[in-house]
């Protein structure tokens, strides 16, 4: 005669309850805390911008569908006991999946290495289940419920979630720059230069983010070289292809500046095109300052930025730099620019610099100090030659 044993079933009961909470808890935080700048990148890349994501909602409604699945699974498999946890792996598999998106999603899609990793998975996942059903170890008689076999599941979910982690794209600079891009999307400038401002990781996309947030709250000038920048001009707009934005519209930045490019051109050459044009805004002509100051082009910034500014002290603070550096730098300077403070702090620099023979000493040292200054960017930040600008129409500059 067969009998129901209440403890037995209170004890299956618990860890059905525990696993789906633990469930819950990782995938609504992954989703909503993680992942969801990634997710609104990729939902528009891969919907041609017709459809858009939304962070509470994605987060719950996917959630949802992945207990769904995982109820539909515990119902053909009938896994109970210590092996219950084993039906949330189709659902961690998906949720795996869907946080795989990469940096290129939107030049090419790809499922790359799911196409052999997916049906592996499932291949071990399936032996796994087979076992399990046929050794099906049942929670025992009177447990309590913190049991052992509500623990043995729950670290088999914890097991499941670092898969997750590990399957994941978590590169660093490409959450920045989808987080930068959400930001800018909904005007959030603050947010956008926010976003790893305290990393030195950084790529020539998320240059431009910060540079257009930056020129968006007039602070190009004074506050670029406060962040990491690892290139040259050609990296400050996309109108080259060697950048590009994959959620913000790129009509804006352009309005932002002037006009809308014709043609692929190289930044700089786009930037005199619309001063030659009488189209530029003021934004565009930080932008040209700002390019000779990337390329690190001090005789062409003191040709140029007094077409914009008054040669005074309320120039921006890296202007100022450049211009105090300039004019220590050159022979004949066509500009002589002094700043009493800033005289000093630089005399401070060299001074601290004739103190290390090491190079990499000096570095670390003038790092300290300097670090957000265009001093320390033109000295001791190395890029790649800038590439030859495309010769001016007549009577540019």
């Amino acid at each position: 005669m067969n009998y129901n044993h209440p403890a037995g079933n209170d004890g299956t009961a618990t860890i059905r309850v525990v696993c789906a909470v633990v469930f819950v808890a990782f995938s609504l935080l992954w989703l909503y805390f993680f992942q969801a700048d990634v997710l609104t990148v990729a939902q528009h890349v891969l919907s041609d911008g017709q459809t858009s994501y939304h962070r509470l909602v994605g987060a719950v409604l996917i959630t949802l569908l992945l207990l769904m699945l995982q109820a539909g699974v515990g119902a053909l498999t009938r896994l109970t006991g210590y092996a219950h946890a084993l039906t949330f792996f189709p659902s961690m598999l998906v949720l795996a999946f869907l946080s795989s998106a990469g940096p290129n999603i939107d030049r090419h899609f790809s499922i790359g290495r799911w196409i052999w990793l997916l049906p592996l998975l499932l291949t071990v996942w399936g032996g796994g289940v087979w076992t399990a059903r046929n050794l099906q170890l049942s929670e025992p008689r009177g447990s309590s419920p913190f049991a052992r076999g509500s623990w043995v599941n729950v670290l088999t979910l914890c097991l499941m979630m670092l898969g997750v982690t590990l399957a994941a794209n978590t590169n660093a600079v490409f959450h920045y720059r989808a987080h930068a891009e959400v930001a800018l999307k909904h005007g959030r400038f603050d947010e956008a230069l926010r976003v790893g401002n305290r990393s030195l990781e950084t790529d020539s996309t998320l240059m431009m983010l910060r540079m257009y947030a930056l020129s968006r709250q007039g602070l190009l000038g004074e506050r670029l070289f406060e962040y990491p920048l690892v290139t040259t001009s050609r990296a400050m707009l996309p109108t080259d292809g060697s950048v590009r934005f994959m959620l913000y519209p790129a009509d804006s930045l352009y309005r932002h500046l002037g006009a809308i490019p014709q043609r692929a051109m190289h930044p700089m050459d786009y930037l005199k095109a619309l001063q030659h044009s009488g189209l530029a805004t003021a934004a565009a002509a930080d932008y040209l300052l700002c390019g000779y100051l990337i390329d690190k082009d001090l005789d062409a910034f003191a040709r140029s930025v007094g077409r914009y500014y008054a040669i005074n002290d309320s120039l921006p603070r890296h202007y100022r730099e450049a211009l105090v550096l300039y004019t220590h730098r050159r022979s004949h300077p066509s500009v002589v620019y002094h700043d009493a403070i800033l005289d000093v702090d630089y005399r401070d620099l060299q001074q601290l610099e004739a103190k290390y023979a090491s190079p990499d000493e000096r570095r670390c040292k003038v790092m300290e100090s300097y670090a957000n200054s265009y001093w320390y960017y033109y000295e001791y930040v190395r890029t790649p030659p800038a590439a030859h600008p495309l010769p001016l129409p007549k009577g540019g500059e």
